[in-house]
């Protein structure tokens, strides 16, 4: 099930930009479309003022996940390790998280619901990993505890 396939007609208002500015840091990102259609995550990660970290957000309605998986995303990164991050509520403080790396080149990566873990500012929970039924919201995020910039395309976000 296809829950984001980018297009040039596609509509970003329900994405929306997280930078550290929200605790004092100096990170920034964007979320654009660029002439191919696909959304582009850009900007940079800053450590200045405790910060370092640039995520993009996308809220929508309850989409039930029981008969799938993965998440597969289809994506072209800049050599750089992400997060994919999942929330069953916009409301949930906390989100669960698995790390992907990019290699400069379009790629498939299928990431395991289950082993989707919680981790809330920089920590992992002592909580089970993902088993919640039903899908609210998902995320990128870039925060290596370094100073860079970084550029990741998205394509397609399914399920499967």
């Amino acid at each position: 099930m296809t829950l984001v396939d980018f297009n040039t007609q596609s509509e970003l208002t329900n994405w929306y930009v997280v930078d550290d500015g929200v605790m004092g840091g100096l990170s920034a990102g964007s979320f654009t479309l660029n002439s191919q259609g696909h959304a582009v995550f850009k900007g940079t990660v800053s450590l200045a003022n405790n910060g370092g970290f640039s995520s993009v957000r996308h809220v929508f309605s309850s989409t039930e996940v029981s008969d799938y998986q993965f998440i597969k995303l289809l994506v072209k990164g800049d050599g750089k390790r992400y997060q994919f991050r999942l929330k069953s509520s916009p409301q949930q403080r906390y989100s669960y998280i698995q790390y992907f790396e990019t290699n400069g080149e379009w790629q498939t990566i299928r990431l395991k619901l289950a082993d989707f873990f919680p981790y809330f500012r920089g920590y992992k929970l002592n909580l089970p990993n993902f088993d919640q039924k039903e899908l609210r919201e998902i995320a990128f995020l870039i925060g290596n505890k370094k100073e860079e910039s970084f550029a990741l395309q998205i394509d397609k976000i399914e399920l499967e």
